[in-house]
């Protein structure tokens, strides 16, 4: 059965798969979506375009703000110029989970 969460506890912190949106209009988290492969991904937009990173470094901000972390905590790991993205957050991964569930709205 497919995890219910776009995120995992891994050693180190929490890696994260996120669809972002870019010139969403807002910088914002908008919940967790169940793709038709049976992923499930957390929902962002950023503002920024994409060019030059300028999405992905947004998206950086947007969730070590989300998590509670220092910017350089949060690393891009694959998807840099794809729509889904998958991300690394340094720190206590059950802490960090339970920031982001508090955002989406599960329990």
């Amino acid at each position: 059965m497919p995890s219910l969460r776009p995120w995992t506890v891994a050693a180190g912190g929490l890696a994260v798969v996120v669809r972002l949106t870019p010139r969403g209009g807002r910088d914002s988290i908008d919940g967790i979506d169940q793709r038709a492969d049976g992923q499930c991904v957390l929902k962002a937009g950023v503002c920024a375009a994409a060019t030059e990173g300028e999405a992905n470094d947004a998206l950086v901000d947007l969730l070590a703000h989300a998590a509670g972390v220092p910017r350089r905590d949060v690393a891009l790991v694959s998807g840099a110029s794809a729509r889904i993205k998958r991300l690394t957050i340094a720190g206590h991964g059950p802490t960090l989970a339970a920031a982001l569930e508090k955002i989406v709205g599960v329990s």
